[in-house]
């Protein structure tokens, strides 16, 4: 029986099949465009898009057939063109410009070099690291179809609170990964560690437990289009898994200068690989995205821990999967994917550098509590928080995991501002206790700061 992975997308129009006589009076006519400097930058500005035929046949010259347009566009992406083998399968991939501009970026911004408190303020580094891993955490896993709200996943994160169902549990799962990729980013890409990826992406989600962890048995998974039921993509035969997989791990491992690849393009390719292998019954995807991260942060890309690419992708779901379906239709060309996922980044990073100026306003808003005299920086947030909701109740546990502190320093923050008479205890149950405002809190917070 099938196991259907169905995404959203439809099928893509296959590119042009020409004969071999029409190949060469079509590759004439198409060779000769790149001599003329109008249609060059035409067709250099849809290279930096990087378009498939489907729209690329949209910007040609009313001159020129479509046939002929779309093979110079071929012809100007195989300059630069890079061979990657997997098993028995060939893909390959062009760097233009746009994406050198995008790597140059990325490489000045999310570098190991770069002093970190350049743009994250370093007393909030590990708040903001905990909640940026939420955030991925609880975007990739709604990407698989994990149906519930930001707000509820982070509470039940923050709160520590056990799974009530596979939704949580998946986004709880992706937590735990990233957190375990963290502590052994510098591990060598291997068969067995990928397995351990995956036995903390599916802990407790699949029909069959055993298969936590494990690879496919049998060629029974395809991914399918939602809408039409047609085939997208058949993986290779759960034969070849383990090969590919040894190959895979061999190219993320090679710190050669003679064949050199640029880390992110490594990275990128990882994922794309992981995914068209498919070697799980699930979670596949969610896996994909697992090794990016750890690769990204294995090669010293330290931003990434704070970027939620997946909720950039997440966002604009058909496209991702429309990367993938291009890259097969267009003899294996990885640089749909690449382009794709570049973009995604620049977005992500410009959505993170908006985030941290609103955080930055919410720290100037905070200059009463950080007044009182004996208040750290965290029971100032803290105190933020209660004044900006007065329902709020934190627990210990929570504060812990919130900053990424222990629990003893957590207990500690809240005991002193009950101290102080800004909070108090309450009963939630025999055995936990939390923390809320006092009736007088705002009184009391002016007080103190004067």
């Amino acid at each position: 029986m099938l196991r259907f992975f169905k995404c959203v997308i439809m099928l893509v129009e296959p590119t042009p099949v020409f004969s071999q006589a029409e190949a060469n009076a079509i590759g004439q006519k198409a060779f000769s465009l790149l001599f003329n400097a109008d249609y060059q930058t035409l067709i250099r500005r849809i290279n930096n898009d990087y378009l498939y035929w489907d729209k690329a046949k949209y910007h040609r010259p009313d001159d020129v057939e479509p046939a002929v347009f779309w093979t110079s566009i071929k012809l100007m992406r195989l300059a630069n063109i890079r061979t990657v083998q997997f098993g028995q399968y060939n893909f390959s991939y062009t760097i233009i410009d746009k994406m050198q501009a995008l790597l140059n970026q990325f490489d000045m911004n999310f570098g190991g070099m770069l002093n970190s408190a350049s743009i994250i303020p370093e007393q909030d580094k590990q708040m903001y690291l905990v909640s940026s891993i939420m955030e991925e955490a609880i975007a990739s896993s709604q990407m698989e179809g994990a149906n519930t709200t930001r707000k509820v996943a982070k509470e039940m994160l923050r709160k520590q609170q056990t799974p009530v169902n596979k939704d949580q549990q998946m986004i709880l799962n992706n937590y735990e990964t990233i957190r375990y990729i963290s502590e052994h980013k510098n591990d060598e890409f291997s068969v067995p560690n990928i397995k351990i990826i995956h036995s903390y992406i599916s802990k407790g989600t699949l029909d069959d437990p055993q298969m936590e962890g494990t690879f496919r048995t049998s060629d029974d998974v395809v991914v399918q289009n939602s809408i039409t039921g047609t085939i997208v993509h058949t993986p290779p035969t759960y034969a070849q898994v383990e090969l590919m997989l040894e190959d895979l791990c061999a190219f993320a491992n090679d710190n050669s200068t003679e064949n050199f690849i640029h880390p992110i393009i490594k990275a990128i390719i990882i994922h794309f690989m992981l995914a068209y292998i498919h070697p799980f019954v699930d979670g596949n995807g969610r896996t994909a995205r697992s090794l990016f991260y750890w690769y990204m942060i294995k090669k010293g890309y330290w931003l990434t821990e704070y970027l939620s690419i997946s909720r950039v992708i997440y966002k604009s779901k058909a496209s991702y999967e429309k990367a993938y379906i291009y890259t097969e239709a267009d003899m294996n060309d990885f640089s749909y994917f690449i382009h794709y996922n570049l973009n995604a980044m620049q977005k992500a990073y410009e959505q993170l550098k908006q985030w941290l100026a609103e955080q930055e306003k919410k720290r100037r808003a905070m200059k009463n509590f950080v007044a009182i005299e004996g208040i750290n920086d965290r029971q100032a947030y803290l105190l933020r928080l209660y004044s900006e909701n007065a329902e709020l109740d934190m627990r210990v546990k929570e504060v812990a995991t919130r900053f990424n502190v222990t629990t003893h320093t957590a207990r500690a923050d809240l005991q002193h501002l009950t101290e102080l008479g800004l909070l108090r205890e309450v009963a939630i149950d025999k055995k936990t206790k939390a923390y809320v405002r006092t009736a007088d809190f705002e009184k009391v917070v002016e007080q103190l700061a004067m």
